[in-house]
């Protein structure tokens, strides 16, 4: 179990490439080199392919990966003219092979869920925290507190755009996710010491955006790793969990920033990112494993092809590849979410839609200094604290959705274990309607005469919100897309983003020149104007998801 914990890892990649595969071997490079030596040293014919079954291998745990006698690279796939012999796929050595995620230990599977939320939260951490800062950054650079909030915007935007590039390259096969995950924290992990030290406001707004590029693949592609380890009947948990994080992490970075900020300086707000991320990349250098069901085969291929000398051994996504040219590749790459974006209707709309409710957290967030610290009179450092409605907010629907998931949703899924996707959205459709509810609440009840803990309660219900419809939208795309999973949870989180950068450059403005009252009920209606898409994606999406060539059609 010790030696399972770092099988497939970004440190298990490193002593192998270094030693070979001494060090973490996997079962068939255990036992396949002497059977297939010994094979074909008894076969008639030195022209004769050699058939290696796993009822061939002496091990019993190796055999008991499959059911049946599974053959090994034996399933001919098309003709190679020039060796005359066939392709032989290699595939699950049977329903219960424990190089498949899906097969995972609940343990195995809890672990790489853990370090998933951490790095979620680390990065998510990262954008909310700086806004604690933003008095130190106005005096120290002379700018005014719209251009000292660019820092945050510049960041979000930067998280929106790197998943366009790494959440498809995580999808090829010979890339993987895990090795994205590593390049690019350490690229954030680094990149914050020169945002910290900054010596002037450009040199600062520069490093601000490229450690949200480089912080960014797990905000989207941590929503496929998720799929890769869970079946669908589960997965709602699970993305759940993860919504939890991503959602807690902006409510809580005013209040992790502000002591720090208020004694010491905006600075401490940057090097809490770097405490906080560096030991999480050394938790994941050792411990994430690969997830991507597409590299597990690939590199499963690769070690067959070097344990037999046969190089006709392939694995599926090589053999699409080899139809690819550089060009095809290239366009898959940095074309796929773009197209995935803003060809596929629902995917438009949703997201659209969670973008909206991303910006309205951002903009949101630029009232809580003028109703606590304005109308109550809270000290600054205290301001913190008022967000922490919303992570209660969070907290408490965790219990009813669950067994709305586990009562409600469970028993409609098929004998397949699988659901249809517009089965998501009537837990969305109550999210939609909460947001309103809250935006008035807290807008009309931020006044002297009421007391703080009012709005503070009203603020709750949009964690409450926010949660419902971040796990119904993750959950439907990944369900109505699953080929597409990373590229297009790239795409949600590229709108939201673009949504959430823009919007609070003129939230301050608008709550001075409206009020609080009137800004929220603004928001309000906007929220409302909004409404009807769960609604008409639950009643209509399937017609809509059966005439794209992209989603997936076969839900029973």
């Amino acid at each position: 179990m010790f030696a399972t914990a770092f099988h497939d890892t970004f440190f298990a990649y490193t002593l192998r490439s270094a030693f070979g595969s001494r060090f973490f071997p996997h079962p068939d490079e255990r036992e396949l080199p002497v059977v297939w030596q010994t094979k074909r040293a008894t076969q008639t014919s030195p022209r004769d392919s050699v058939q290696l079954t796993l009822n061939d291998v002496p091990n019993p745990d190796v055999r008991s990966i499959a059911s049946e006698a599974t053959v090994i690279a034996n399933t001919p796939v098309k003709e190679d003219p020039e060796k005359g012999q066939d392709t032989m796929l290699v595939g699950w050595y049977g329903p219960t092979d424990p190089d498949n995620p899906q097969n995972w230990s609940s343990w195995k599977k809890a672990w790489v869920m853990f370090q998933t939320c951490l790095l979620t939260f680390a990065v998510y951490l990262g954008s909310a925290i700086y806004t604690a800062g933003l008095p130190g950054v106005t005096s120290e650079f002379h700018v005014s507190n719209v251009a000292a909030l660019v820092g945050l915007t510049v960041f979000v935007a930067g998280y929106g755009l790197g998943p366009m590039v790494w959440a498809p390259l995580s999808e090829v096969p010979q890339i993987g996710r895990m090795p994205i995950y590593i390049f690019t924290l350490a690229m954030f992990v680094v990149l914050q010491v020169p945002a910290a030290l900054a010596t002037n406001y450009g040199m600062l707004m520069a490093f601000r955006f490229l450690t949200g590029f480089f912080g960014s693949p797990i905000l989207a592609t941590g929503g496929a790793t998720i799929a890769d380890i869970y079946a669908p009947k589960k997965r709602a948990y699970a993305m759940t969990i993860w919504g939890l994080f991503a959602t807690c992490a902006p409510s809580l970075g005013p209040l992790v920033g502000g002591f720090a900020a208020h004694v010491e300086g905006w600075r401490w707000t940057i090097w809490e990112i770097l405490w906080l991320s560096g030991p999480t990349l050394v938790l994941l250098f050792f411990f994430f494993p690969e997830t991507s069901a597409s590299n597990i085969l690939y590199r499963r291929a690769k070690r067959l092809r070097e344990v037999t000398g046969n190089p006709s051994i392939k694995s599926a996504s090589e053999i699409a590849a080899a139809t690819m040219t550089p060009r095809d590749v290239a366009v898959d790459i940095l074309v796929r979410p773009f197209a995935l974006n803003f060809q596929e209707p629902i995917v438009l709309v949703l997201n659209v839609y969670i973008g909206l409710i991303y910006a309205l957290l951002y903009i949101w967030f630029e009232s809580f200094p003028i109703v606590f610290v304005g109308i109550y009179h809270w000290r600054e450092q205290m301001l913190g604290l008022s967000f922490l409605g919303i992570f209660v907010g969070i907290f408490m629907v965790i219990p009813p959705f669950f067994a709305y998931l586990y009562f409600v949703q469970e028993p409609k899924y098929n004998e397949k274990g699988e659901l249809k996707p517009e089965e998501r959205m009537p837990i969305a459709i109550v999210g939609a309607l909460i947001v309103p509810v809250c935006m008035l609440w807290f807008g009309w009840t931020s006044r002297a005469s009421v007391h703080w803990i009012v709005p503070i309660i009203g603020s709750s219900l949009f964690g409450m919100a926010a949660l419902l419809l971040f796990n119904a939208v993750l959950n439907y795309l990944a369900d109505a897309y699953p080929a597409y999973a990373a590229s297009v949870l790239a795409g949600n989180d590229f709108i939201r983003s673009m949504f959430g950068a823009a919007f609070p450059l003129f939230a301050g403005a608008m709550y001075r020149n409206l009020g609080v009252g009137w800004a929220s009920t603004l928001l309000a209606l906007l929220a409302c104007a909004f409404i009807p898409i769960p609604i008409l994606l639950y009643k209509y999406g399937e017609r809509v998801r059966m005439a794209s060539r992209r989603a997936r059609h076969d839900y029973d």
